[in-house]
């Protein structure tokens, strides 16, 4: 008996693991947006958020969430981090006991700090939970360009069965058992993102982008592990992967953020002249707040938590970066 899959957004990343399940298993996307619905199904295009982009056939969507829902065997929430809670709880009322949930969404809620498993568990709870998370660039898959991604369950019998659901052609997806570590790995990575591109912004060369990426790397496996994330996960595809490609891809919403900022732009206009997500920006304050409760360092993430409160600008940052004392690279003061 093949699977049913409900998936639950019409955004870009959404859209996109709904055309690659789609190879695999029936699946049902739902958008609130009644156009993106028409879209996909009279057109098999995504005109908002995938342009140009044609959709495979099989991929259905729907503006009822009880049809998406209903009759799911597994659920992939693919909403924006401040809408996961209230759309877990209209699924809630449709969706049948023990059905896996999966997370695409790299973000915290901003009001409770939780990451999305732990919203997930909370409204839903008795549901195995997981997240698909990994440098995974939407419209280069749909491109058909080769990718990597992982699949994260704490239990490795449940999360071997799901894997074949998700991988397909030139789209791999490994499995990984430290969820926490995964999860944390695809929310960090995006401020950091956002430093790299104030960096780029400001005309900052390769060797600031390396320094940058290596030591927020170091910022976000310092918290992670302080967690209870295993280290060798922020090494892998979640990690510096994922970390990889969002602060050096121009397709990344989130350097996009940052460079916009490093050209002096305020972030309110920046953030309104964009028709998704940004989730670094939403994560920031929520990040600081985690890395104050573990006592851990996190200068590069602060310097962009500042700067997207519109406490200091991109420059003055940069100026202190030249200015801040050095130490220990493995044991930062």
């Amino acid at each position: 008996m093949r699977l049913k899959v409900g998936l639950l957004g019409g955004g870009s990343w959404g859209t996109t693991v709904a055309s690659l399940v789609s190879r695999n298993a029936p699946i049902t996307l739902w958008a609130r947006d009644a156009e993106t619905v028409a879209g996909i199904n009279r057109d098999h295009a995504n005109h908002k958020y995938l342009p140009g982009i044609r959709l495979p056939a099989a991929l259905r969507a729907t503006g009822d969430m009880a049809e998406a829902v209903a009759g799911a065997d597994v659920l992939v929430m693919a909403v924006p981090s401040h809408s996961f809670r209230g759309v877990l709880e209209e699924a809630r009322d449709h969706l049948r006991p023990w059905v896996p949930v999966i997370s695409l969404t790299k973000g915290l809620e901003l009001s409770s700090g939780k990451r999305m498993t732990e919203l997930i568990e909370e409204v839903l709870p008795g549901h195995p939970v997981g997240v698909l998370t990994g440098p995974n660039l939407a419209r280069e898959i749909m491109a058909g360009q080769a990718a990597a991604s992982v699949l994260s369950m704490e239990d490795e019998i449940v999360v071997r069965a799901l894997q074949p659901l998700f991988h397909s052609g030139l789209f791999r997806v490994y499995t990984n058992t430290d969820l926490l570590g995964c999860e944390l790995g695809g929310v960090l990575k995006n401020i950091i993102a956002i430093a790299v591109g104030m960096g780029d912004g400001l005309g900052a060369g390769d060797n600031t982008r390396a320094g940058l990426m290596t030591r927020g790397l170091a910022e976000i496996t310092r918290l992670g592990v302080a967690m209870g994330g295993r280290p060798e996960t922020f090494a892998g595809l979640t990690g510096m992967g994922d970390l990889i490609a969002t602060c050096t891809s121009p397709l990344s919403r989130n350097r996009h953020v940052g460079v916009e900022l490093g050209k002096g732009r305020p972030i309110d206009a920046i953030i309104a002249g964009m028709n998704m997500v940004a989730e670094g920006v939403k994560s920031a304050p929520t990040v600081m707040a985690l890395a104050d409760r573990h006592g851990i360092a996190m200068p590069i993430a602060r310097d962009v938590f500042d700067v997207t409160q519109g406490r200091r600008t991109a420059l003055d940052v940069f100026r202190g970066l030249l200015k801040s004392s050095v130490g220990d690279e493995a044991h930062p003061g």
